[in-house]
């Protein structure tokens, strides 16, 4: 196999990458200005959901998945001290609250029910019938709460210039208008639930060389938060966790950072370009946790371009076979949802550069 071409070109993509990063910074500076402005109106008119804060550096509450599209989820106040269900109860109902007839599947993989009864302590108006269905938080309800409070503050905010609700879809979207154009957001309503970890996430995985014990204390740490994304499920969600795997990727010296950035600016500019991409950074980054813990040591993160090659390898097999675990919940295909026909185009663009592998810019 061909290895990486070294030199001018090399740095060229680096500069590349450079100019993303202040391009995407500068967005998000504008993007969480808007988002701190709406949420804020959102808590005075219902405490149930949280101002999301205004950071001056980074801001866990917004994830950018492509330059166009961020994940950006907003704190649920009045729920506290989290326990896992005791009891297994999976029921259905329709958005008016009847009960529906037919057996359907239980949550798998990043799903679950909630009930207000997990928490120690909970606002009243959790229990009220706007969010709640016989002791469950429905996640089409409290969206559907959620949705009218983001209208009506983009309209008390004198926003309807700058900021548009994105229709026919099963969460909350908008666009906003930026200096650098239109992006994409979806605004999750989340449950944090700090220094716990959830059961469902059974990591680390016996005799796990990546990361150390003393790392995996202290991802554990930040515990998890759960989504409301969907109809029926709360999605759970690691964030934060990932996001102190991404900082301490390269303690010892490696290119793993290196690598993850050259592989993400390949990724928006030949691989898989677009404002909704089928595979997004949340993909690529999962795909160099699973190469990190199967290549754990410094040796092997030494020489950017064999250690490149590895991870594009990777990720095309995934790609190819259309599954990719999820790095904390295992038995969770990243990839199941994703249009079968868009990862078959990423998959030959992916085979087509480990033939020859040039970086060529487009």
């Amino acid at each position: 196999m061909k290895s990486l071409p070294a030199g001018n070109l090399e740095d060229c993509l680096l500069s590349k990458v450079d100019s993303r990063r202040q391009r995407i910074s500068q967005t998000v500076e504008e993007v969480q200005k808007v988002i701190h402005q709406l949420t804020t109106e959102i808590s005075h008119q219902d405490i149930r959901f949280q101002a999301v804060p205004h950071f001056d550096t980074y801001n866990r509450n917004i994830k950018v998945l492509a330059p166009g599209q961020f994940l950006v989820t907003v704190p649920i106040k009045g729920l506290a001290g989290y326990r896992e269900a005791s009891e297994q109860r999976w029921r259905y109902y329709t958005l008016q609250g009847a009960r529906l007839p037919c057996p359907l599947p239980a949550p798998e993989g990043l799903q679950q029910w909630l009930e207000v009864e997990q928490f120690v302590k909970s606002l009243w108006q959790w229990h009220e019938a706007d969010v709640n269905i016989e002791g469950d938080i429905v996640p089409a309800k409290v969206l559907q709460v959620f949705r009218k409070l983001v209208e009506n503050a983009i309209r008390t905010c004198h926003l309807s210039g700058k900021v548009s609700m994105l229709a026919n879809r099963a969460a909350v979207w908008v666009a906003v208008e930026t200096s650098g154009g239109q992006v994409e957001l979806e605004l999750a309503p989340a449950v944090e639930i700090p220094t716990t970890w959830s059961q469902k996430a059974r990591w680390p995985r016996c005799l796990q060389r990546w990361p150390s014990p003393e790392r995996v204390k202290c991802i554990k740490s930040f515990g998890f938060n759960l989504l409301a994304r969907s109809n029926y499920h709360w999605e759970l969600s690691f964030l934060q966790a990932e996001q102190v795997l991404l900082e301490q990727l390269d303690e010892d010296g490696g290119c793993r950072r290196k690598c993850l950035q050259v592989m993400r600016q390949l990724k928006e500019d030949v691989w898989c370009p677009g404002k909704r991409p089928v595979l997004t950074s949340h993909h690529l980054q999962t795909v160099l946790f699973w190469t990190c813990e199967k290549y754990p040591h410094f040796k092997d993160w030494q020489v950017f371009s064999k250690a490149f090659l590895r991870l594009v390898r990777k990720l095309h097999k995934c790609v190819s076979q259309h599954f990719l675990k999820h790095y904390f919940v295992r038995n969770s295909n990243l990839l199941r949802c994703a249009n079968s026909g868009e990862l078959d185009a990423v998959a030959q663009k992916l085979a087509f550069f480990l033939k020859n592998p040039q970086i060529s810019l487009p």
